[in-house]
């Protein structure tokens, strides 16, 4: 091996470059240090990469939170894992200390860091990651399906609130990545019809693909004339995948429905009649990142009932990321995988 590695490091408001660094090295007695197998790209790297930064990151950090690798070096600690050993990378690291950890709710500490935001992540050929931020994963579970246990693990905690039950109506507004993780996962879970906005035609036909039963491009057709349609009373549950739909979401509820609020948009500030959540019991839910929700998801990937491979748009080495992040930046990818 190397003593040096390619990687793509970011510099400051909207520059990312690819760079010989060091390989680095066991430090800490529960570190391990992998070798990247691949990374995707995700659109929180592209809010880093804005201008102005619609996220923060540290200068000099390697980015890429989304990403596998395979185990080359334990520290002496580390018991669970063994050289060889093929593991998922959870990047958010909690202290385990403060009170929202101790109150089960590691996505709510007060002192969490990331992998590939904050510190060095997986837009590498090597990565030095904690024990703690790794789950194990088959060794027939392929790359192609093993890459999405980062986003679908924050996905799957959103569901947990949701509670979908059998047979209900479910309409996702959006269909990027993450409001395709919600189709396939709410059509998997036995929802009765999945109706998706979405005016973008690529990502309308990759709805169709994860099981959407309808596709609505509001542009051209009243999203709540098609809802009202469809299930005569209001959807059983809306999931807002964009982060600036929550007066969209309450507008197609029937009385007593779930709204569940995952996307994100600091500046968006919402309209609504508080006086109709609390007429029609509307229960509003939001819901931020994983939450120990590492096993379900691999368990899940390894079942085969989500057929995510259908969104990879794009595969890439990591001499071309930057063309990745332009291509995911325009809205004409989905699933952009990069390899070392």
């Amino acid at each position: 091996m190397s003593d040096t590695m390619k990687a793509a490091i970011f510099e400051g408001e909207g520059k990312i470059v690819l760079k010989q660094v060091p390989v680095p090295k066991i430090k800490d007695d529960f570190d391990v240090l992998l070798k990247v197998e691949a990374a995707s790209i995700c659109g929180t790297d592209c809010q880093i990469l804005k201008t102005p930064p619609g996220h923060p990151a540290t200068p000099g950090a390697i980015l890429g939170h989304e990403y596998v690798g395979q185990v080359l070096e334990t520290g002496k600690a580390v018991s669970h894992l063994k050289p060889g050993d093929r593991v998922a990378v959870d990047p958010n690291l909690t202290c385990g200390l403060c009170p929202y950890c101790r109150m089960a709710m590691p996505n709510m500490c007060e002192n969490m860091t990331t992998l590939g935001i904050y510190i060095d992540g997986g837009f590498a050929e090597y990565n030095l990651a904690p024990a703690k931020a790794l789950h194990k994963i088959p060794e027939d579970l392929s790359t192609d399906l093993a890459i999405f246990a980062e986003p679908l693990s924050c996905v799957v905690n959103g569901a947990t609130k949701a509670k979908l039950m059998a047979g209900e109506s479910v309409v996702v507004l959006g269909a990027g990545p993450i409001g395709l993780y919600y189709t396939a996962l709410m059509k998997a879970g036995g929802a009765g019809k999945v109706i998706v906005s979405e005016v973008n035609a690529q990502r309308a036909d990759m709805a169709r693909k994860m099981g959407a039963d309808i596709i609505v491009n509001t542009d051209k057709d009243s999203l709540k004339d098609v809802v009202m349609a469809e299930t005569g009373i209001g959807a059983d549950l809306v999931i807002d995948a964009v982060g600036c739909l929550m007066t969209e979401a309450t507008s197609i509820c029937r009385r007593g429905a779930r709204v569940l609020l995952f996307g994100m948009n600091s500046s968006a500030c919402c309209e609504c009649v508080q006086y109709e959540i609390t007429r029609y019991e509307l229960s509003i839910i939001g819901t931020f990142i994983s939450n120990h929700s590492f096993p379900a998801v691999i368990r899940l990937l390894k079942g085969g009932k989500l057929p995510l491979e259908k969104l990879i748009t794009h595969r890439l080495k990591l001499d071309d990321i930057l063309d990745g992040i332009e291509i995911m930046k325009r809205g004409e990818g989905i699933e952009i995988i990069v390899a070392p």
